[in-house]
């Protein structure tokens, strides 16, 4: 879980920021930790917010897509990218909010695992070695709450053991009435108090889960309508294998979020945002499906004027396109030789080098620019080819400017 919670140290500042320069207690501290640390995600609240209820509005559409090509999970694929182009639509949206206040999760976890080292900075060398006299293991997640609760209950061989960090530890208020914030849940009737804050995060996660999915307009679909609960069943397990501190930063923060999704539902209400992107495709839809004049050359060589659709204009142009290259490549053969013909060709090849060896070398003639063509040797039929190719060419270039504009 370490690797997880590599944001164990800034927060760890935080809380030690707090506790000993605003109030010193352990407990108030992480509750006074989790209200800055709400308040400062709720921008990032607000824009989820904002993602889930227009992702609401997108859901009609995405069953539609669903349904339609079941069979063909490819098309399903490209209808659902086209759906991502045309009209905004992110499945991705609004994830960062939940990773950052996943990861947030798992740094407060390491924190309050290892309070020593984060709020009160003692090194490593001095806590260590007294994993021995508590027969615990030196890499356990529960050592630094022993060496705590050990002071607390007056332990001498650990007191002496810490040394010149001893009044620090003393002073660390972590007990709530009779309630000892670092210590393990305990499902025994001696250590009843230890489950009240697990049990209220429980209740408080999913009370809070069930508002924020109404708060938000989102249907989960298929598997997804099952996450919530498989992420609390991970923190029931999670609740009662962490000292006690974390399940009543946990509690605090589920009830803050409550309140977060009530505001940020007045700033964003799903069914106003559903109304208003759905008004936003149909606007889209009507743009697509209107006629758009353009002009055409009719078989009798006129232009003329005509109305057509998105698809319609797509096809012309297409065809066009398609005119344009035949014209270009007229002249160019496609279809190779035969062996007659080929021979005839080899036969002419030989007796044009026969002839050349025969003949005395003439003067050679002056380099005309590249590309020029001599348009005096042309026959009338070979310009008006030629003239057809530079519009075609030049109508080719207007109508690709058109679509670019």
């Amino acid at each position: 879980m370490q690797f997880l919670g590599f944001l164990g140290g800034p927060l760890g500042y935080i809380m030690e920021a707090i506790y000993k320069f605003v109030i010193s207690d352990y407990g108030l501290s992480l509750v006074l930790f989790t209200v800055l640390l709400r308040v400062a995600m709720f921008p990032l609240r607000v824009k989820q917010q904002k993602s889930t209820a227009r992702m609401a509005a997108y859901q009609p559409m995405i069953l539609e897509i669903q349904k339609k090509y079941a069979k063909d999970k490819n098309r399903q694929q490209e209808e659902l990218m086209r759906l991502q182009q045309e009209y905004g639509y992110s499945p991705t949206a609004g994830c960062l909010p939940m990773l950052i206040n996943f990861l947030v999760l798992f740094g407060i976890i390491e924190v309050v695992y290892r309070p020593l080292t984060y709020i009160l900075h003692i090194p490593a060398d001095v806590i260590t070695p007294i994993a021995d006299i508590l027969n615990v293991s030196a890499n356990s997640y529960t050592l630094q709450s022993n060496i705590i609760s050990a002071v607390v209950s007056g332990n001498q061989q650990v007191m002496t053991a810490l040394g010149e960090y001893l009044p620090a530890v003393q002073d660390f208020h972590v007990m709530w009435g009779n309630l000892n914030l670092v210590a393990m849940p305990t499902i025994s009737l001696a250590g009843w108090m230890t489950l009240i804050f697990p049990v209220l995060s429980i209740i408080t996660m999913v009370a809070s889960q069930i508002i924020i999915q109404k708060t938000s307009g989102q249907e989960l679909q298929g598997s997804m309508k099952w996450m919530p609960w498989m992420m609390s069943a991970m923190f029931i397990f999670i609740g009662f294998t962490v000292p006690v501190g974390f399940s009543m930063y946990y509690t605090v923060s589920n009830v803050l979020m409550v309140v977060e999704s009530l505001l940020a539902k007045k700033i964003y209400d799903p069914e106003k945002m559903k109304a208003q992107l759905a008004a936003e495709i149909e606007e889209k839809r009507k743009a697509k499906k209107a006629k758009k004049k353009v002009t055409v050359k009719a078989e009798d060589g006129s232009k003329v004027e005509k109305e057509v659709s998105d698809s319609e204009l797509a096809s012309l142009r297409l065809q066009r396109a398609r005119e344009i290259d035949a014209a270009r490549y007229a002249d160019e053969r496609t279809v190779p030789l035969t062996a007659e013909e080929r021979a005839a060709l080899e036969e002419q090849l030989g007796g044009k080098k026969k002839k050349k060896k025969n003949e005395k070398p003439a003067e050679a003639p002056k380099e005309e620019p590249a590309g020029k063509e001599h348009v005096s040797d042309m026959t009338e039929a070979e310009r008006e080819l030629m003239q057809e190719k530079a519009e075609a060419e030049k109508e080719l270039e207007e109508e690709q400017k058109n679509q670019q504009e």
